[in-house]
């Protein structure tokens, strides 16, 4: 007998969960379950690690994250209105900028600045300053493609009337367009924003004082003294204590954004 299109979704539902069924049994049965708690979860390592890793680890990346993201947002807006200049070397300039570092590995940037351009020009960064700068400089390509396309989303309208108000070119890009653009643009911003704290791990290449570790260098260091991987795992757990409220934030700024587009849309049928 022929089974029905629902009974046969009921049947490869079932064997799904079946297969799961089997796979995780097979594992909790063939695991080595010491050797696992003592590799990825021992908790005296743990413990050793605590406060260090929230009150210098932690708070370092969040410090690195934040400058520069402020750093590279403000570089980023000046790139986007470049990109929209009508004079063709600004346009230019923007887009080899831009086209460069989006296609350049964060991690060439930091070897450049942590040990490249110290050599080349014979000056010398701090540990945060070059941070700061390579994180803003590679976030700067990508924001300001982002700015750009919000700019390019605000209705030609808008510019309009606030000419036709007596406001320069300058004034209402200023007060009228941007404003209304960075309410566009806030979700992929704070994506961005991850993404920078994410790179941020990359600082493990200088050389740091134990006051100046972020995260993965407190993380990679601790593991030489416990010989196990559990101080990878709080790092990437206090990774995570940064990113996911980002991750919800950004997905509220979204359906805030979308909820208003709707609205704007209907008072305008």
């Amino acid at each position: 007998m022929a089974l029905t299109r629902r009974q046969r979704r009921t049947a490869i539902r079932g064997t799904q969960y079946g297969v799961l069924v089997v796979v995780v049994l097979l594992l909790a049965f063939t695991a080595n379950w010491r050797d696992i708690q003592h590799g990825f979860f021992d908790l005296d390592a743990a413990r050793q690690l605590f406060p260090d890793v929230l009150s210098v680890a932690l708070v370092n990346t969040v410090l690195y994250t934040v400058k520069g993201f402020a750093f590279g947002l403000v570089l980023g807006l000046i790139l986007a209105l470049m990109r929209l200049s009508s004079v063709p070397p600004y346009r230019w300039i923007a887009t080899g900028y831009i086209e460069f570092f989006r296609g350049v590995p964060a991690l060439l940037v930091f070897l450049a600045f942590g040990f490249g351009v110290p050599i080349a020009f014979n000056i010398r960064f701090t540990t945060g300053s070059t941070v700061v700068v390579a994180l803003g400089l590679v976030g700067a390509a990508y924001m300001a493609e982002t700015i750009r396309a919000g700019i390019q989303a605000v209705p030609k309208g808008q510019m309009e009337a606030a000419r036709s108000l007596g406001m320069s070119q300058f004034r209402a890009m200023v007060w009228i367009i941007i404003p209304q653009a960075f309410r566009i643009v806030l979700p992929p911003l704070t994506n961005e924003l991850i993404l920078l704290a994410k790179d941020s791990s990359l600082i493990y290449l200088l050389g740091l004082t134990g006051s100046e570790y972020e995260l993965t260098k407190f993380g990679r260091d601790a593991m030489n003294t416990v010989q196990s991987m559990t101080p990878l795992i709080v790092a990437g757990l206090c990774y995570l204590i940064i990113t996911i409220p980002l991750s919800y934030l950004s997905r509220y700024l979204e359906r805030r954004t979308s909820g208003e587009s709707k609205q704007g849309l209907e008072v305008m049928a």
